[in-house]
């Protein structure tokens, strides 16, 4: 380009370049040619033939900017809830995806295979149980467009869950906020809002012990979160058993932190110490009185040093073992049967 062409690219009027975030300007439609849809809500489905057929009638009610579907995944439910489901595929009004699990893998297994699944630019996850209202799922997918969030979680003024099973989520979100690189003080909880870029990135983890919060960690910090209405179970009781909960916290503790093993490190650091001062004390006793301490104490001290060697042990011995069956390809989960969703009245499927 010659001085005079500069000289006039230099003069030509600047252009302000379009705001991506705003919704009147072409295209910056939730529905988006690779987004066939603007919300997807995906529900693990387990022991929930009693309720799921009602929380797809209140979704289906719901007019959300660019349509919604639903993606229900029966995780080897042992109940009829596969035949439910099947029968809600057949009638359903709005687009709905069926996918069964060849057997129970849990709940954060079943929804990553939902989340591969859903086609959404935003995509709702939420329990079969009607604790959340469906109606609150219009306020999580609006807060989450609108404020151009990546992640919205949702809290509540007052948890409605048994005594037990809220004294569990509190120490798992206690256990979060050391573990994961997290916004302080935000709750971590099923019902949450998610946009297609971290559903995109969150969806390649192939591991076997998938822990949704902490692949969202290591997506994004754009997160945000939202006071809901939560209400008691419709029907039967949880499914969170104080095993499901150990086992949730093993995936997190072991999955996506190494600070268990750096806690190991400072402990036989610290082990050490104490038997360097226990040694130190022998040798001044016996110095001074010729009789060291006996029987008991020597024993108590022994056994305090097994005990933290075998911990540091157990510590490592989880890790290697989760590495072992990853290496081994433990499967995330086994489709065994997926009824996709079939066009509606309105052309959508």
């Amino acid at each position: 380009m010659g001085f005079e062409d500069r000289s006039m690219a230099l003069t030509l009027p600047d252009r302000a370049l379009p705001d991506p975030t705003d919704r009147s300007l072409p295209g910056a439609s939730v529905t988006e040619h690779r987004h066939p849809v603007g919300l997807s809500v995906v529900v693990p489905v387990y022991r929930g033939a009693a309720t799921v057929g009602l929380l797809v009638d209140a979704l289906s009610a719901l007019k959300p900017e660019g349509g919604i579907e639903i993606v229900l995944v029966n995780d080897g439910s042992p109940d009829n809830s596969g035949d439910v489901c099947r029968a809600l595929a057949a009638s359903a009004t709005v687009p709905l995806t069926y996918i069964e699990h060849a057997r129970n893998f849990g709940e954060h297994n079943a929804v990553m295979t939902g989340l591969r699944h859903a086609r959404g630019a935003y995509v709702i996850t939420m329990d079969d149980d009607l604790q959340n209202p469906p109606e609150e799922v219009l306020k999580l997918y609006d807060h989450a467009r609108l404020g151009n969030w990546d992640v919205v979680y949702t809290r509540y003024a007052e948890k409605k869950h048994e005594g037990w099973r809220n004294l569990g989520s509190r120490f798992a979100n206690g256990v979060a906020d050391m573990l994961l690189d997290k916004p302080k003080g935000l709750y971590l909880c099923s019902f949450r809002c998610m946009s297609a870029l971290v559903v995109a990135e969150i969806a390649k983890y192939r591991g076997p012990y998938p822990y949704v919060d902490g692949l969202i960690m290591q997506v994004t910090q754009r997160i945000d979160s939202i006071e809901v209405l939560h209400l008691a179970r419709a029907e039967g009781r949880s499914n969170y058993t104080l095993k499901r909960l150990i086992m949730l916290w093993m995936n997190l503790a072991t999955n996506f932190s190494i600070l268990p093993l750096r806690l190991a490190i400072f402990a036989g650091a610290a082990m050490g110490l104490f038997g360097l001062i226990g040694a130190f004390v022998v040798v001044i006793e016996a110095m001074l009185s010729g009789t060291p301490s006996g029987w008991a104490s020597s024993m108590t001290t022994t056994l305090l040093v097994a005990g933290v060697q075998f911990l540091i042990l157990g510590v490592l011995g989880e890790y290697v073992g989760r590495a072992f069956l990853s290496a081994n390809g433990k499967p995330q989960g086994v489709v065994r049967q997926v009824i996709p969703a079939r066009p509606t009245e309105d052309g959508h499927s």
